[in-house]
């Protein structure tokens, strides 16, 4: 079992996302298209680059992943989109960063799946068309205020992560830790959860150091030979991490819940 949930039925959390895109998704297979381009924004951490993997995953068809900052040049998007296959997902994160160059040449592809090149220079310039095989544009943002009209007005899915509910929170801590092969305690994952201020990728990390911790305190064969960590475990491991407690926030140094420039 991966970390990482695969599909929509191992998606935990945010219900209103789950239920609108297994209505979308089975829509588009139905009909044989490529699902429609779909905008994901929300403060970090909270699974975007995961959906976009589910939604092809869903589909069926391969996951083709860049960035805005990555895309400097209308070449770099056009070398993208003309190696993608039929109903490929084109997954693009921080997507408010395009340039305007770059995202100019997004407007034909997505909307009729055409690419349009300048060839030559000055007087002698001249613009080409190029078929594209449909395909879904996934993009991803903190900044969906950042976003232009044009481009923001091409999505036909919208979607928006809310900060997780620390029971969900609770059953992510605890995949994985049993995917990493760890005894961790129902109490000992309910106290990463209920520090982890909503965000996964928060309530995730103490993971992988409690695995190296457990593993070498085992073989020296102190008080953790069992591998097992509860509630007072979690408690100073979160002390260690410096996830003190939702009231606590001030004094947290992975304040990233707070959008710069405000939410949207």
């Amino acid at each position: 079992m991966a970390i990482r949930p695969k599909l929509l039925t191992e998606y935990v959390g945010q219900p209103h996302v789950r239920e609108q895109m297994e209505i979308f998704i089975q829509a588009a297979k139905q009909r044989g298209d490529a699902l429609d381009h779909l905008l994901i924004f929300g403060p970090p951490g909270l699974g975007k680059t995961t959906l976009a993997n589910i939604v092809a995953n869903e589909m069926g068809v391969n996951l083709r992943t860049t960035s805005g900052p990555v895309l400097e040049k209308a070449g770099d998007l056009a070398a993208m989109l003309t190696n993608l296959e039929p109903h490929d997902v084109l997954f693009i994160d921080e997507i408010h960063r395009l340039s305007p160059v770059v995202e100019e040449i997004l407007y034909p592809a997505m909307e009729d799946y055409q690419l349009d090149i300048m060839i030559g220079e000055g007087p002698a310039a001249r613009s080409i068309k190029l078929d594209l095989p449909p395909f879904t544009l996934v993009g991803a943002t903190t900044r969906a205020g950042s976003l232009t009209s044009p481009l923001r007005d091409r999505f036909g899915i919208v979607q928006r992560l809310e900060f997780y509910q620390v029971a969900d929170l609770e059953h992510i801590v605890s995949r994985s830790a049993n995917c990493l092969g760890l005894d961790l305690s129902t109490d000992g994952a309910h106290e990463v959860a209920r520090r982890a201020r909503g965000t996964p990728r928060i309530a995730k990390p103490p993971a992988a150091p409690r695995a190296r911790l457990c593993r070498s305190t085992c073989q020296r064969g102190d008080q953790w030979r069992s591998g097992h960590a509860g509630v007072g475990y979690a408690e100073r491991r979160c002390g260690r991490f410096r996830l003190y407690g939702p009231q606590a926030v001030a004094g947290d140094h992975r304040q990233i819940y707070r959008w710069p420039g405000g939410v949207g």
